[in-house]
């Protein structure tokens, strides 16, 4: 195995482009890559340019009527999805397609040995898009995709997702909410957008237990979400024992964030990095995935993002 990290990058993620100013911006991804080249030896990395995923692909986490209402919607030139808060243009069905891809080279790249882990600046992002509905600046949920198809391509039968993004993943919550074969992980700021994730969300039917949510309080840092970790997520993998780790990378956690009121520092997640890297370490023969989510203040959000993948190649 090649013990460098892979990023998947292309510069068509700034063809997204969500009306007015709006926050979920294409200036978040180049501050991401300008974050990843500024703070880490360009010799522990590799870049690539990501595919353009199936509709087929799309549609193991998707409904099929949605995802014809997103390119519907596109084509129609409307200027948000009609599920609700997500603001698209003519490239965003397109760009989302590459998110996806994005992940799924990610996810090949880790069962292939042709990387350790990835780190994928993808937008739009992804964690709040359900089975049937775009909202919160989301389209297709790129992580819950890349989880199935990992399952399906590679074989594998557990998948842990670890989300630390300031707002519940409900998006991945709700795909995977019955099914005990992937676990999610959220720890987050509540109340806040969208209103889920209490911690008595924890499953139904065959999923319950595999759902742990651990909601801080505004103000919280990286001490509150550290403990989180330690003391819900890392007993709990060592009977889960999952095969693959995959990371929602929100930075909107970050204590400059305007849509957040959490007060963690970049030295909190490159340690929230390490502790996600050692249960991967631990189970999944260190096979890791990481896909941005939010953050929206531009300079925090480079500077996070280089502290989590200069974490990522040690």
């Amino acid at each position: 195995m090649d013990n460098k990290t892979l990023i998947i990058a292309d510069d068509r993620y700034r063809d997204h482009v969500p009306g007015g100013m709006h926050p979920e911006c294409p200036e978040r991804y180049e501050a991401a890559v300008q974050g990843i080249r500024h703070a880490v030896d360009a010799a522990s990395l590799v870049w690539a340019t990501p595919r353009r995923a199936t509709e087929d692909e799309v549609a193991l986490c998707h409904t099929r009527d949605y995802i014809e209402m997103v390119k519907l919607d596109v084509l129609d030139k409307v200027p948000c999805l009609r599920t609700g808060d997500t603001d698209v243009c003519p490239e965003s069905f397109e760009v989302a397609l590459l998110a996806v891809g994005g992940v799924l080279d990610a996810v090949d790249a880790v069962f292939d040995g042709s990387a350790r882990n990835a780190f994928c600046p993808v937008r739009p992002p992804g964690h709040h898009a359900t089975a049937d509905r775009g909202m919160g600046f989301c389209i297709f949920n790129n992580l819950a995709i890349g989880a199935r198809y990992a399952q399906r391509r590679h074989g594998i039968e557990r998948v842990l997702i670890v989300d630390w993004d300031v707002h519940h993943g409900n998006g991945t919550q709700d795909i995977f909410y019955d099914d005990p074969s992937v676990f999610y992980f959220s720890t987050h700021q509540w109340p806040l957008y969208p209103g889920s994730g209490q911690r008595h969300q924890q499953g139904a039917g065959d999923g319950l237990g595999f759902t742990m949510n651990r909601p801080v309080g505004a103000g919280a840092g990286g001490h509150e979400l550290m403990a989180a970790l330690r003391e819900g997520l890392i007993p709990a993998m060592r009977r889960f024992k999952p095969e693959l780790i995959m990371m929602s990378a929100g930075f909107d956690g970050r204590i400059s964030d305007p849509l957040g009121g959490l007060a963690l520092k970049d030295s909190d997640f490159a340690e929230l990095t390490g502790m996600t890297m050692d249960l991967a370490a631990a189970h999944a023969d260190s096979r890791l995935v990481s896909a941005l989510e939010g953050g929206y203040d531009l300079p925090g959000l480079a500077s996070a993002v280089g502290a989590h993948v200069g974490r990522l190649v040690q």
